[in-house]
Order: structure tokens, then C-alpha cells, then sequence
């Protein structure tokens, strides 16, 4: 075994080895917030849509932001891991497994919020037994379908040389039953020349589907609003507005679990300011084409002065401006202003600047969705006007922070079982420096 090797594992591996207390509390917090949008789950089941905010109007609500802005996150995750490995991208290696688990977890927890969504569920497996294929809704099931096997079988690729490598290290302090499953997923690997070459093949061809898959995925969600002749929706710019959309949450989901992992595990010295001022970057330039489509967006409905945009372009301004202002306004130029200074690109500004986009994302899905819904084409007559209009109960708000708890608990797990920075990447990675430095010195001389 390779001296660097040996660092590495020393340095990347003492969570897999020991759980703090800190470890415990942190999940107990996450499981406690968990339980309670259980109980508002039990309560919805047992009561109805009634305990929601969703009505005749407003039939889509925060569960379905949800859904849009984890799916989002999921597709985001694909992109930008697909991308750092297939061009090599030398700073890739501390970084990339966060993208990744980003994409798989995301499309884990995603799709249970159009279950919470569905008023009849025992009705649900018809999607299956009798699909209508010029359905929207199949389109998206089965992109989602593909999109979950493809990340996957990726996910799980990139981690059989860990597994193996956890195998092999007889120093390594875990349970017996942690051992077991080391050697069950590395499934033989042993890192023989053959190997290697078949699996960086599947690397790259994994890479570049879901890459494509993403694309495809994300625009078909799109379409589901763009095909539908709803005020605001009926837009051929959806597709390419929710892709970028979706990198630029998951540019900032990412720069900011870089944050949490490099404090809460030491990862100081792999994780750097250089990664974090990198990530600003693509942060900076997604921003600015997010809100070029956004502009773009808005224009056209305002300037076309259509009556249902023109009524909805108004409620923007007025009823919903303080949401408008945050996400089309902070959340924007937040991130272009941090990078833009050089003086500003420091760490914590670069996830101070991540945060806000990250959460004015999420209010820009929760303005596409909601004021459209509350203007109808066909307003219902004579209906109370608590109907009429749309907010959020806590049993949404609970199944939200249940969402998230998840998501939290489950890269707490995965952490446990793995190393959160890849050992093969950064092995690669230093191979490759390695070699670049030998030409380097070679064409000096």
C-alpha cells in the first residue's frame, strides 16, 4: 500500500471507524423532526386534503414546489458530477462524491411529495397498469424511473474501488458486519490493469448518460407546465429556464454540504478555498443566465399584455413582491455580487451567498406555482374566499422539514459507510498531478 494511500485513509476515514456524540444528537434532532411530519402524514390520510391549504383553485401547493425544487437538486447533482469526471477537471476529486450523493438522495426523497400530493393513493399503481402515454404525467414517471436507475448504477460504480480499498485495510477499526459489506460491493475488485480499464469505461459511459438523462428528465418536468394552458405556464423557454433552474440550486446545495463536511470532519486540507472560490464561479455564471431567463421570462408575459398575464404579472408586484424581490432580485445578484469581488471570495461569503440562492430557489418554484393556481381562467363563482387563496399548514410545512430531516439523515448514514471524499478520486487526482508534473520538468530540462 502506497504512502499516500495510507495518509488518506487515515485522514478520510475516522467517521467510518468511531460515532460521536455530536453524531447522535444531530440525528436524534433530524429523526424528532422526521416523526412529527409522520403525524402529519397519519393525520392527512386519516382527514383528508382538508388539513392542507390545497383547495379547488389551488390543487398544487408546497408539496409540488417541493417535488420540482428535490427533482431540481437530483438532476443538478447529475450534471455537475457527470461533467467534473468526464473532463478530468483536476480540483474534481474532494468534491465530486457530494455531487453525486446529492443526485441519488434527492431522487430518493423527491417523488414522495407527489404522493403526499394525491388525494386518492389506492389509485396510483393505474399509472402502471394503464399509462397513457400522450399523458404528460407518464412522460415524467418514466423519466424519473430511468433518471433513479441510471444515477444509481453511477452512484454505485464510482464507490466499488472504496469498497475495495476498505476491504484490503486490515488497519481499519469498523464492525464485522461493515467488513462483510466492504467485501460483498466491491464485488472482487483488485485493481488489475483490466479492471481498471473496464471500470473507468463504465465511469465514462455512466457519466455521459446521465448527463444526457438529466438534461431530458428536467426539460420533460418543464413541460409539464409549458404544455399546459394555464396563466404564466404556456411557455416554450420552461424547459431550458427549469435546467439552469436546477443547476444553479445544486451548485448551491453542493458549495454548501462542502461547508458542512469540511467543518464537521476536518477536511480543511482537502477542501479548500480554491474549491470553494471555483464553485463560486460556475455559481456566478449559472446565476447570471438564471436570471437572463427569468428577464426573459417575465418580459415577454408583461409585454404581450395578455389579460390573465397582465392580472398575474400584477399579483407578482403586489400580493406575492416581497417573494418576487427575494428570488428574482437577492437570490440572483447575491452570489454575482459575492464573486465579483474579489475581496468578498472568501469562504464563508461564498456559502453565506450559496444559502440565499439555495433558498431563493425554492421561493421562485413556490411563485411559478402558486399565483398561476390562484388565477384561473375560469374563476369558481361564489366561493368562500379562504378557498379562493392558497397557504401553507403545518402538516405541509411538517411534511416539508420531514423531507429535509431525510435528506440530512440520510447522508449522515451513507457517511458512516463510506468515505465522504473519494479515496480513488483523489489518488487519480494525484497521479495525474504527478504526471503533469514530470512533462513539466521534463520540457524545462
Amino acid at each position: 500500500m502506497s504512502t499516500y494511500r495510507e495518509s488518506l485513509i487515515k485522514d478520510l476515514t475516522p467517521e467510518i471507524e468511531k460515532t460521536g456524540r455530536s453524531w447522535y444528537v444531530i440525528f436524534g434532532v433530524f429523526l424528532a423532526v422526521y416523526i412529527v411530519g409522520l403525524i402529519g402524514l397519519v393525520m392527512q390520510i386519516d382527514k383528508g386534503h382538508i388539513v392542507t391549504g390545497m383547495r379547488d383553485n389551488v390543487v398544487w401547493g408546497v408539496y409540488i414546489v417541493n417535488f420540482i425544487f428535490f427533482m431540481g437538486l437530483s438532476y443538478a447533482g447529475a450534471l455537475v458530477s457527470g461533467t467534473l469526471h468526464l473532463f478530468k477537471t483536476p480540483w474534481r476529486a474532494p468534491i465530486i462524491r457530494l455531487a453525486e450523493l446529492i443526485t441519488v438522495i434527492s431522487l430518493a426523497i423527491g417523488p414522495f411529495f407527489i404522493f403526499f400530493c394525491i388525494g386518492r393513493l389506492d389509485r396510483l399503481p393505474y399509472l402502471f397498469a394503464f399509462p397513457r402515454i400522450q399523458s404528460p404525467i407518464i412522460w415524467d414517471v418514466i423519466a424519473i424511473l430511468t433518471d433513479i436507475f441510471g444515477c444509481i448504477i453511477f452512484l454505485y460504480i464510482s464507490f466499488i474501488e472504496d469498497f475495495a480499498i476498505l476491504r484490503d485495510n486490515e488497519n481499519l477499526n469498523v464492525a464485522p458486519w461493515k467488513k462483510k459489506m466492504f467485501r460483498i460491493l466491491s464485488m472482487g475488485y483488485t485493481a488489475t490493469p483490466k479492471q481498471k480499464k473496464i471500470l473507468g469505461f463504465a465511469r465514462n459511459v455512466m457519466a455521459a448518460i446521465i448527463i444526457a438523462i438529466a438534461i431530458i428528465v428536467y426539460s420533460v418536468l418543464a413541460w409539464i407546465f409549458g404544455v399546459t394552458l394555464q396563466p404564466g405556464w404556456h411557455s416554450t423557454i420552461f424547459g431550458p429556464y427549469f435546467v439552469i433552474a436546477a443547476i444553479f440550486s445544486g451548485v448551491s446545495l453542493l458549495i454548501i454540504l462542502m461547508a458542512i463536511f469540511r467543518k464537521i470532519y476536518n477536511l480543511e486540507k482537502f477542501i479548500t478555498r480554491k474549491h470553494f472560490v471555483n464553485m463560486g464561479v460556475v455559481l456566478f455564471v449559472i446565476a447570471a443566465f438564471f436570471g437572463y431567463f427569468t428577464f426573459s421570462d417575465y418580459l415577454t408575459k408583461w409585454y404581450g399584455s395578455v389579460k390573465m398575464d397582465k392580472i398575474l404579472i400584477d399579483k407578482l408586484f403586489t400580493e406575492f413582491r416581497f417573494y418576487f424581490i427575494f428570488a428574482n432580485y437577492i437570490g440572483i445578484l447575491t452570489p454575482i455580487f459575492v464573486i465579483a469581488i474579489p475581496k468578498l471570495r472568501t469562504i464563508r461569503n461564498i456559502t453565506g451567498a450559496a444559502v440565499i440562492a439555495l433558498v431563493a430557489l425554492w421561493v421562485n418554484r413556490y411563485i411559478i406555482i402558486v399565483p398561476t393556481l390562484e388565477t384561473p381562467f375560469l374563476p369558481i363563482q361564489d366561493t368562500r374566499t379562504d378557498w379562493l387563496f392558497y397557504s401553507p399548514t403545518w402538516v405541509e410545512w411538517s411534511l416539508t422539514a420531514a423531507g429535509i430531516a431525510v435528506f440530512g439523515m440520510l447522508f449522515m448514514i451513507i457517511s458512516k459507510m463510506a468515505p465522504i471524499i473519494a479515496i480513488s478520486e483523489m489518488e487519480e487526482a494525484a497521479e495525474a498531478e504527478s504526471i503533469e508534473k514530470n512533462k513539466q520538468a521534463a520540457k524545462e530540462g
